[in-house]
Order: C-alpha cells, then structure tokens, then sequence
C-alpha cells in the first residue's frame, strides 16, 4: 500500500504544521532553503556581471529549476516502500511554512497587544523587507498583515499546489525560484536584468496559487470577495494583491499603502476601505490565516479521497 499524492502532501501539511523544521536539525544541516541562497549568492558572482546580466540571470533561473527539480526527481525515484514515502513527505515538509509563519507573526503580535512597540518592530524585520524602525502601531500591525497573507500564498498554497502537480520536483523547483525571487528579483541597479528571469518566473508559478489564496481567505472569513475582486489589481505584484486584499476586505481595514524601503520611499495603492488595523485586528487575521490552512487541508483531502 502506498500514498497518493495528495494523501502525500496532506500528511506534509499536517506533520509540518505540528513539528516545522526543529532547531537541532537547523542547526547541524541548516535549512535547504539556505542551500539554495548559497546556490545563487555563487551565480551572482560569477554570472551577473556587465554585459551578460539578463543572459546569466536566464541561466541563473534555468539552473535552479533544473538542480531543485532534479533533486526531487532523484528522490522520488530512490523513495521505496513506507520508509521511501515517509522520507518523501517529511522533505516536503521543508517546503511548507505554515507553523514558522505562525511563529513569526506571533512573535510580532503578542509584544504588540503589550503596546512594547520596539519588540514588536524587532521582531517584524525579521519577515518583512520595509523598513520599520520608524512604523506606528498601525503601521506595524499592517505590515505584518501584509506579510502573513502574502507569504500564506507564495510559504504554503504555491508550494502544496505544485506538490499536488508535480511532486518534489515541483516543489522543489518552486522553492529555489521563490528564494532566488527574494535574493535578487529586485527592481534596482544591480539586479534589475540579472534577477529579471526569475522575478517573472516566480510570478508565473504564483499566478494560480495567488488567487486560490485569496478565495480560501475568504472562505475561511466568510467575507471579502468585494474587495478582493475590487483592489487585486491595485497591487504592484500581479499576484500579493489577491491574498492581501482579501485579507484587508475580511478584517474590515485598509492594507497597502506607501512604505520605505531600504531608505526609499515606495509608493502602492491602499487595499480595503476599513481605518488601518490595531493589534487585535493582527490577532484576528491570524485566526483567519489558521482556519484558512485547515481548509487547506480539507480541500487536499477531499481531492484524495476523490482520486
């Protein structure tokens, strides 16, 4: 007896969220996330360089789907009986962020709700990258809002999804362009040609998920469609809009807006119509997020039950 695929990643989901990736093993093999970034901190050196950045950030986002899905489909293939399918869902586990999101964004709540601005703001830099040494109360409660909907797509829907598709090849390809997104998908100097293939790529994977993202929260809020359908677009991303939005149209409160970032002032459109969210409305947005995962899970078992 063996394990369908979605009976796979409902398992993943269920044992990352009870146990995330323990500290002992962070640290004696650290995350393989980080062995991704190590991956591509070694081609930006040697392959984003004048004259051959948008040819060698095309290579950089080739090599990574071809090293992440090859990694899978090594496993995959070597993975037999229970013991191989136990070890197939325990790495899937890597590639999911449910529990670890919920920490963190905890971490920023519960000195929040305390009013210890500065804790919370700490603890906020972690997740975020705007800056926040000078953010309200307001304004850190909405960016960790911000946050925790945006990363429930691209940390737990995008990856479950290309799970369900392709299995640890699909993750596993997902995971390294997601990572190399955030190292060098930025629109500046240095990384505006270089990290442009995999900035669009990362976009094309989160398409589908970013939107089933926004239609869980709601589900789960029974409430936002409005304002999800309405101030989607209003998003810089083709894709954060739909989470976010959502998440602001269920809490009642406006998200969005301008923000610095590394110094420089970024202009984005407010989502939602709400006042701008206090620390209990934080707290409620996590409760959305929970109930959001659980469905998640329904959704994945129904589809196993059905396959």
């Amino acid at each position: 007896m063996t394990l369908d695929r979605p009976e796979q990643l409902l398992a993943a989901l269920m044992a990352e969220a009870a146990l995330g990736y323990p500290a002992w093993l962070q640290r004696r093999v650290r995350h393989p996330v980080t062995w991704a970034g190590h991956l591509i901190t070694a081609m930006d050196r040697r392959w984003n360089r004048a004259g051959f950045q948008l040819a060698g950030g095309i290579a950089a986002m080739l090599a990574l789907l071809a090293v992440g899905g090859g990694i899978g489909w090594g496993v995959e293939r070597l993975a037999t009986g229970w013991a191989g399918m136990l070890g197939v869902v325990l790495l899937a586990t890597t590639g999911l962020a449910q529990r670890s999101l919920w920490q963190h964004v905890s971490a920023v709540a519960t000195p929040l709700e305390r009013g210890d601005l500065a804790s919370a703001r700490a603890a906020l830099s972690l997740t975020v990258g705007r800056d926040t040494a000078a953010l309200d109360e307001a304004g850190i409660a909405a960016a960790a809002t911000e946050t925790l909907a945006e990363s429930f797509c691209d940390g737990i829907i995008a990856p479950a999804f290309w799970f369900l598709i392709f299995g640890l090849p699909g993750l596993f390809a997902f995971k390294a362009i997601s990572t190399a997104d955030s190292m060098i998908g930025h629109r500046d100097a240095r990384y505006e040609l270089f990290g442009k293939a995999s900035a669009r790529m990362d976009d094309a994977l989160n398409w589908i998920p970013a939107r089933l993202s926004g239609v869980l929260i709601c589900l789960s809020a029974s409430g936002g469609w409005q304002i999800m359908w309405r101030d989607a677009g209003r998003h810089l991303s083709p894709n954060a809009g739909w989470p976010e939005s959502a998440m602001a149209g269920a809490l009642g409160v406006s998200l969005g807006g301008g923000a610095f970032y590394d110094g420089e002032w970024i202009a984005r459109q407010t989502l939602g119509d709400g006042p701008r969210p206090v620390p209990a409305d934080l707290r409620c947005a996590l409760r959305v997020f929970q109930r959001a995962c659980l469905l998640l899970w329904l959704c994945v078992g129904v589809t196993g039950w059905l396959h």
